[in-house]
């Protein structure tokens, strides 16, 4: 056997990914625990930040991007949402969103019309930008607590990436966590949200949330986070929503945490006269 041609062995190298130098381990009650501490020290926050929205048609293959335009945002437990749209250049309203974290109101003064309607559920009209909600995007610059009916489960990963630059592997040792809850009468479980965090700094860098049937509703991607201040946050937030076929990238500019907000800064105008339309 040992004369047979077929039976000739070769080494070759492979490409050995480059690990961080430092990769923290934490038990998974440690991460969920770091999780729930940093969303109860949480109660306002206020941003600036440029959008870039997107109509992505995947079917057809295309997408139209918009300009990007200035954003003010205000954001106060447990849901109540803020954001001003300003257009380039002479900065007039585009659009004016608030919610009391139930229900919205949506201005829109370029077309002298406004929307209302509530946070929970999927808009159901063929332009896209009226799927908009603030549930959403209060999900996606927040990264939630866990709730006390909610389970979880936590997995450790390494993500194989290519520098393009630098022409070697990296090595991204993770953490991920999968949030989800018991639907009654069975013993099936429910996806709610999977949360992925960096195990350089123990910080969410994805978050994906899922809707009622187990369907990806919502992804976000946390770029590199940066002190605001003293407060460590995102530099780049990307909310993709696939089946609303939008993607929302925003660079925020600056962040500052925790001041007083009243309950009048979330609320919106409507002119009278204004047409309102009752979105579902």
């Amino acid at each position: 056997m040992t004369g047979c041609a077929w039976l000739l062995t070769s080494k070759r190298k492979l490409p050995v990914p480059v690990a961080p130098s430092i990769v923290q381990t934490v038990t998974g009650e440690e991460l969920v625990g770091r999780l729930n501490d940093q969303w109860a020290k949480f109660e306002t926050m206020t941003a600036k930040v440029d959008i870039q929205a997107s109509h992505l048609q995947d079917k057809k293959g295309e997408a139209t991007d918009y300009p990007t335009f200035r954003s003010v945002l205000l954001l106060r437990k447990p849901g109540m949402l803020r954001i001003r749209g300003l257009a380039p250049v002479v900065q007039s309203v585009l659009f004016d969103l608030g919610s009391d974290g139930t229900k919205f109101t949506l201005m829109v003064p370029p077309k002298s019309k406004a929307y209302t309607g509530f946070n929970a559920g999927r808009g159901k009209s063929a332009n896209w930008y009226e799927n908009l909600r603030p549930g959403f995007l209060f999900d996606a610059m927040m990264v939630r607590g866990l709730s006390e009916d909610e389970l979880y489960s936590v997995t450790a990963e390494t993500v194989t990436e290519e520098d393009a630059t630098k022409k070697h592997l990296i090595a991204r040792p993770e953490y991920v966590l999968s949030v989800m809850r018991r639907k009654a009468g069975t013993q099936e479980l429910a996806p709610v949200r999977i949360i992925r965090f960096h195990r350089e700094d123990l910080m969410p860098y994805e978050q994906d949330l899922y809707d009622d049937k187990g369907a990806l509703e919502t992804q976000v991607i946390y770029g590199s986070y940066l002190d605001f201040h003293g407060m460590t946050y995102p530099g780049t937030i990307t909310l993709r929503r696939p089946q609303d076929e939008y993607e929302l990238v925003m660079g925020v500019e600056t962040v500052t945490a925790n001041i007083p907000l009243k309950d009048s800064q979330f609320e919106v105008m409507v002119p009278e006269g204004t047409p309102v339309q009752k979105l579902e």
